[in-house]
């Protein structure tokens, strides 16, 4: 009987192995529970909040970028990103109907965003931030904000400006004052319900975005958008590969234009870090070196020959003086033989310092990154060659934006200045933190010697090889160039880089124009060229009614036996349309504005390109209103409006 008990029960030690597996079980579980709750405790929490609220990052508002006027360049604008998850929308025809009324879309475009064989789609643009209100609470629609860099202008300005990439400045003004203008992100904590949905309304700003500061430029907009079309029209005339042109303020250094194209687009810098070899437009600053310490005048004779010079191996030639010349003529001529000779009164110390006091061979201080210092060596890395080529503009590079700086040196007296690009920096609420003055980098030449220099550069335009850039009633100074394009592998057969650079009004300079052509096809000589596109863009100045042009001491420097008319004789009324320039002569502003007028023609149907140049030809402004092929024109065709009004363009569709 014992025996049959004891045979249905298990063994002792089994039973104890049982008890202590579950007592082995149940400790590892308060363990586990313990560990959890009490020293995990934290983690799993953050957890849990996280599925049901996300840390979202706002984007600073980025600081706008504005012309020397206030005029906006670059601004950032909200827009609004509509994604959509089918599988998600509740009522599917209210919600198609929906996106084809408030996005725009067609019912095609609809109907494949919204099919439910697809998890996840975008609409096709970037959309106002009106559609927020109606959007936002419709299940299966998801709503980003974004901002966007807009450029109210287009390209205009685009290489200056510089872009963005990745949330960040890339080149230009963008990249340089990247910590300015792009202020600082904040952050948002949003809900989102257990199948990680974002609940509409449940959004909460720990910390507020700061917006970016402005940055307001030297640019003026108007000289910008002269100075490129100038330069497109010159480049398609003459089949040129690139080209670039560079107004600057001599007194300030201030650059008011800045154009570059290379390739096509006007997004290049080549201004500044495209060196070339300059040619002719440097022999000025050997006739100031040899000025300036005495070792010449400008009516010393040098004997020429018959145009030809051989010197350390090196035939040197002039195309059409010989015999004995003075050093005016020389310069006026562009005699390459004359020059030279005359440069051998020149040490080669001296000689390199004279190039590096105009800034050659080093970064000229620009805020904006790319820039390159050209070349100009040391003497004693020269050849017996290297002097008389040094002299006209040869064995060294500079950048259009060097050579612009070293010839408003010659126009404002002698003082090589600072280009300055930025005229102040301001926070997000509009206070000045910062404005950058005048900057005088050192005297170069003294003011009578630079005086004697623009009036032979005046015989240039007026009697020499610079007289396509002859600007009427103004005297013009300057000097053209042509140099054979070098590749590194030695100079490139019938490829040259022809240039003209020019100050004026001559005797109170209030304007520096360089111009550049790469390769131009045909005629390539500087003052064939490139002279055209410098008068050109000192007439748009002209006739610009919103300018940076002092018109009362412009009044003053035209020749005297054109004053008596007010407006200058060789300049067309309709291209010279005077603001108001003298107080005290309001009537005669008034029959001077009646004179000017122009008949505003009839574009309608035309390309927009083809229209605004055909306005800009006119001396107006022009502004337009969506794409394709003009609409209509505000005011209308056929009224009479001044040359500096603008024009406002409707294009296909607004």
């Amino acid at each position: 009987m014992t025996r049959r008990k004891s045979a249905g029960r298990l063994p002792v030690w089994r039973r104890r192995l049982v008890l202590a597996s579950w007592l082995l079980a149940a400790f590892t579980i308060c363990v586990r529970a313990g560990q959890i709750q009490v020293l995990q405790a934290s983690h799993w929490r953050d957890l849990a909040e996280a599925q049901h609220s996300r840390d979202v990052v706002v984007p600073a508002t980025r600081g706008s970028i504005l012309d020397r006027d206030g005029t906006p360049l670059a601004v950032s604008r909200e827009r609004v990103r509509v994604s959509i998850a089918p599988k998600e929308i509740a009522d599917m025809q209210a919600t198609r109907a929906l996106l084809r009324e408030e996005l725009g879309l067609s019912r095609t475009q609809v109907e494949r965003l919204t099919s439910r064989e697809r998890v996840w789609a975008v609409a096709p643009d970037l959309y106002a931030p009106t559609v927020r209100e109606r959007l936002r609470s419709v299940p299966g629609l998801h709503l980003e904000r974004v901002l966007q860099r807009h450029h109210p202008h287009g390209d205009l300005a685009r290489s200056v400006l510089g872009a963005i990439v990745d949330a960040e400045g890339s080149g230009g003004v963008e990249q340089a004052y990247e910590r300015l203008l792009g202020g600082t992100s904040g952050r948002e904590v949003v809900a989102r319900d257990n199948a990680g949905r974002e609940i509409p309304g449940e959004r909460v700003t720990m910390v507020p975005p700061r917006s970016g500061g402005e940055v307001v430029l030297t640019i003026d907009m108007d000289l910008q958008e002269i100075a490129q079309q100038a330069l497109e029209e010159a480049m398609e005339e003459t089949e040129a590969r690139g080209g670039d042109v560079v107004v600057t303020d001599p007194m300030t250094g201030e650059v008011l234009a800045l154009v570059s194209i290379r390739d096509g687009t006007a997004n290049a810098l080549s201004a500044l870090s495209t060196p070339y070899e300059p040619g002719s437009t440097l022999k000025p600053f050997t006739v100031a070196a040899l000025l300036e310490r005495g070792l010449a005048s400008l009516d010393d004779t040098i004997d020429i020959g018959n145009g030809t010079w051989t010197i350390e191996g090196r035939t040197l030639h002039d195309t059409h003086t010989k015999g004995r010349i003075s050093l005016g003529e020389a310069l006026r001529e562009s005699s390459n033989v004359g020059v030279a000779k005359a440069a051998q009164a020149l040490t080669p110390g001296v000689q390199y310092e004279n190039l590096r006091d105009f800034g050659f061979g080093g970064n000229t201080g620009i805020e904006l990154p790319g820039e390159v210092a050209g070349t100009l060596r040391r003497p004693s890395g020269w050849t017996p060659q290297s002097p008389a080529s040094l002299a006209i503009g040869y064995e060294m590079s500079v950048t259009p934006l060097q050579m612009a700086m070293a010839y408003g040196a010659l126009a404002n007296g002698g003082l090589l200045m600072q280009p300055r690009l930025v005229r102040e920096v301001r926070s997000s609420d509009g206070a000045v933190l910062e404005r950058f003055e005048a900057r005088v980098i050192r005297r170069v030449i003294e003011e009578d010697v630079a005086a004697t220099v623009g009036t032979a550069l005046v015989g240039v335009v007026e009697d020499g090889t610079g007289g396509s850039a002859r600007l009427g009633s103004f005297a013009v100074a300057g000097k053209s160039g042509t140099a054979r394009l070098n590749s590194g592998d030695g100079y490139e057969e019938g490829a040259y880089y022809s240039s003209f650079v020019g100050f004026f009004p001559a005797d109170a300079p209030q304007l520096v124009v360089f111009v550049g052509l790469d390769r131009p096809q045909g005629a390539y000589y500087g003052g064939a060229v490139a002279a055209p596109v410098t008068r050109t863009t000192m007439e748009a100045a002209l006739a610009a009614r919103t300018t940076p042009l002092d018109r009362g001491a412009l009044l003053r420097s035209t020749r005297r036996d054109d004053r008596d008319g007010g407006v200058p004789a060789n300049v067309p009324p309709a291209r010279f349309a005077l603001r108001p320039a003298e107080p005290e002569a309001p009537i005669r502003r008034e029959a001077i504005d009646r004179a000017a007028r122009v008949t505003l023609p009839n574009v309608t149907g035309l390309p927009s390109r083809v229209a605004v140049r055909r306005l800009h030809a006119l001396g107006l402004r022009v502004s337009s209103v969506g794409v394709g092929n003009i609409a209509g024109t505000t005011p209308r065709a056929g009224e009479r409006v001044l040359p500096g009004d603008t024009v406002r363009l409707r294009l296909g569709a607004e």
